[in-house]
């Protein structure tokens, strides 16, 4: 870790390429950077990178290809839908449990271990086993002097000359001192876009009017900066029964426990239920949380299960560890509040909150919460776990962050380039190819993604979206600004509007942006050229996608290929 100067003078650092965030994106860049030989430096506020996989303790939800393809989802069966260094992240996290954790002769030999089994995604893991998983691919760089790594840095300000930043301060999050990085070019891999206000980049919040890019779902009354999606401060339980482990009981939390979401479709009763409001038409749905060493029926989709990160069923009887539950459900989705738009002192209120409301579920969960086997109330037995969070506590370093501010890039991906529905509406080519359709064919493509246009409840206390998109291509134009010539967007800050973002801020889309930013980044310096004259000149753009495919980034979806876009 870098320790600050002490020196009264705010000490530089000068670097080619200066990444601004350490979560999924902007880490995937900085190892991009290195292995192409390059140089950079990476910023981060806590003591961890890797964003929604570490920090904020969010299993990776990933598209249905990220196992392989099969007949039923209609791709080959050594096709994966991500990038090549994703898909070896998520091996060396396997191969560091065969290589660390005394399991199982089954669970040792089998080649899509799931370490957690919860149903959400294939790769449910401890996000410290991701941060060490991420410590050791970056370690050869950073031993080479390729990548210098800033912890406890968060942004705070910055310099321009005209049309270029020219640099970034950056506070110690524990000791308020500062440092400055001089970089050619800076990538925002941030959690919530905060370069660009730092640097007077253009940039949009909240939700826009149907009108502002003619999406479907948009809001049909006026475009809100401060309706922004929930955020979730994520905690780790385990299941101790016939112990008790209860928390003091919250200061709030009576008006948690009898809070009726009021939102724009009806909610079945309280908050704090295991019936909440689901799928695409928003019907209640009754989800049991069953904890170990109980068992759910066979092929139960309950709650327990659904985050877990640890299973001890995948480990030699006399080393099993507990089992151990990631906790991040619409119950503690936190939408009172706004992040965005706001002071510092509101936008720490919210974090507040969110923190607050998590509290606040789990001693629901412990003392009032309906038993699935009818008796009575509460877990008692569930105990917070730090030691898979890296904290003390038991939550999340960080909280979830869905919805940053978005770049106002050179091309801003709608719903019309990639939502189901609207894209058979206007009859648009193809769409009866794939059963999702098929989205815009972008030709600056630098990568691949899929999820749902999924947005969660909203600050301005709209109800959730959940509706299908095409499997679609990320186009370097929402990585490159519409005026500043040095900076590119490396997180989930990029060129989308607040429909297209629930589905491009999942973890493999971040990666991807994070990759192609990094490498875009490398060849701007190695060529001596800038991100806008690369997307200007037709021969610079498919230069770069040969470098990208080169590096195991597919550009489009085989369907595609076959269709001849």
């Amino acid at each position: 870790m870098h320790t600050f100067n002490p020196e009264p003078t705010v000490p530089e650092i000068r670097t080619p390429i200066a990444i601004i965030g350490g979560g999924c994106g902007g880490t995937a860049a900085a190892l991009a950077i290195a292995r192409n030989g390059g140089y950079c430096v990476i910023t981060e506020p806590t003591d961890w990178l890797g964003g929604q996989l570490t920090v904020q303790a969010v299993p990776p939800d990933e598209n249905r290809w990220i196992e392989g393809g099969d007949a039923h989802n209609h791709a080959p069966p050594d096709f994966f839908g991500g990038t090549r260094a994703y898909l070896q992240f998520r091996n060396d996290v396997r191969r560091w449990y065969r290589d660390n954790r005394p399991l199982t002769p089954a669970a040792r030999a089998n080649p899509r271990l799931n370490p957690g089994n919860g149903w959400v995604s294939h790769l449910c893991c401890e996000p410290r086993v991701a941060h060490a998983v991420l410590q050791a691919q970056l370690a050869p760089h950073i031993a080479a002097g390729r990548v210098r790594v800033l912890y406890y840095a968060a942004p705070t300000s910055a310099t321009t000359d005209g049309d270029r930043v020219t640099s970034v301060t950056l506070t110690n999050t524990q000791t308020d001192e500062t440092i400055t990085l001089l970089a050619d070019y800076f990538l925002d891999a941030t959690e919530l876009g905060d370069l660009y206000p730092l640097a007077g980049i253009e940039y949009m919040a909240g939700a826009e009017h149907a009108s502002d890019f003619g999406e479907l779902h948009g809001r049909t009354d006026h475009a809100d900066p401060l309706d922004q999606q929930a955020i979730s401060w994520c905690f780790a339980i385990e299941h101790r029964p016939g112990e008790d482990h209860t928390i003091a009981r919250p200061e709030n939390y009576n008006w948690w426990r009898d809070y009726v979401p009021q939102l724009d479709h009806a909610w079945p009763g309280a908050l704090f239920s295991w019936t909440i409001v689901g799928g695409d038409h928003h019907e209640a749905r009754d989800f049991a949380f069953i904890p170990w060493p109980h068992e759910p029926k066979e092929n139960e989709l309950e709650m327990w299960r659904y985050r877990r990160i640890v299973d001890r069923s995948i480990y030699d009887d006399d080393a099993a560890p507990p089992d151990v539950a990631l906790i991040n459900m619409v119950q503690m989705d936190y939408w009172q509040k706004p992040l965005l738009e706001v002071t510092a002192g509101e936008q720490a209120d919210a974090m507040a909150g969110a923190r607050e409301q998590s509290l606040c579920f789990l001693y629901w969960m412990q003392a009032d919460a309906p038993r699935f086997d009818g008796k009575g109330v509460g877990y008692p037995g569930l105990r917070l776990r730090g030691d898979e969070l890296g904290t003390a506590d038991g939550f999340a370093k960080r909280p979830y962050i869905r919805e940053p501010r978005r770049l106002r890039a050179r091309t801003i991906v709608t719903e019309a380039h990639i939502g189901t529905e609207q894209r058979r509406l206007e009859r648009r080519p193809r769409q009866s190819v794939m059963a999702w359709g098929m989205a815009e064919p972008f030709a600056d493509s630098v990568g691949i993604g899929h999820y749902k246009l999924d947005l969660h409840p909203s600050t301005a206390h709209r109800g959730s979206l959940y509706v299908q998109s095409a499997p679609f291509r990320i186009p370097m134009g929402a990585l490159i600004p519409q005026r500043v010539r040095n900076v590119i967007a490396a997180g989930k800050a990029i060129g989308v509007t607040h429909i297209t973002n629930g589905a491009y801020r999942m973890h493999t889309t971040e990666w991807n942006n994070g990759e192609a930013a990094g490498l875009l980044a490398f060849y701007c310096v190695a060529t001596n050229t800038e991100p806008a004259a690369v997307h200007d000149d037709l021969p610079k753009i498919r230069e770069l996608q040969s470098r990208l495919a080169s590096e195991g980034i597919p550009m489009s979806w085989p369907w595609e290929t076959r269709e001849g876009l």
